[in-house]
């Protein structure tokens, strides 16, 4: 799909992203965009901003635990909790990173299914073996993704991308730009929406 695309940035272990990772294709398609995945790590841009992961804030935490399930249920999307809140998602953002080189739909693939692991049917996705475990239906063979999750250039990507969303504005999880404008939240989709309909506002 050529034309302007939609950049989608998100954390694997953000409940947020994952409930918007669930709308985000069928809202590009509607308007004709292709929608680029970019992992991020948000511990970096915690280290920007001052915040913590919403499960380790008082009071925020708790209302996590109320409004994802609730949101899930009105998107109409499987939810479940995973053992380990926040997971460690280096292992998966790494994965994606290395296929995204040779294979950017297979990358997106692997993101939707570590997504659906963790948040949908609530395992978890820390260790580089479990990883391994959740791509192997798509094909990825395992001793070649436990490598690349190794290898300090694939590391050192991750890094550089991580860097690269922050100095371009990203705090959170999910973040999107839509023609340069930023929206922060799975609850602004409904916006970016509205943008792509009227032309912006």
């Amino acid at each position: 799909m050529t034309g302007p695309k939609i950049d989608f940035y998100f954390e694997f272990a953000s409940p947020y992203g994952y409930l918007a990772s669930t709308q985000i294709e069928d809202l590009g398609a509607r308007h004709g965009r292709e929608v680029v995945w970019h992992p991020i790590m948000l511990g970096a841009a915690f280290k920007e901003t001052g915040a913590r992961p919403l499960m380790q804030t008082p009071l925020k935490g708790s209302y996590l635990r109320r409004d994802v399930p609730r949101f899930a249920r009105l998107l109409g999307v499987p939810f479940r909790e995973p053992p380990v809140m926040p997971a460690n998602s280096l292992a998966a953002s790494r994965a994606f990173v290395w296929l995204e080189t040779d294979d950017r739909q297979l990358a997106k693939r692997l993101a939707q299914t570590i997504f659906h692991a963790h948040w949908g049917a609530g395992r978890d996705i820390g260790a580089p073996e479990q990883v391994a475990e959740i791509a192997a239906p798509l094909g990825i063979e395992r001793s070649a993704l436990l490598a690349a999750l190794a290898d300090p250039s694939i590391k050192d990507r991750l890094k550089q991308a991580t860097a690269a969303a922050i100095e371009r504005g990203v705090f959170g999880s999910p973040f999107i730009f839509v023609d340069g404008e930023p929206f922060w939240g799975a609850d602004r989709l409904a916006q970016i929406d509205a943008w792509l309909t009227r032309g912006s506002w």
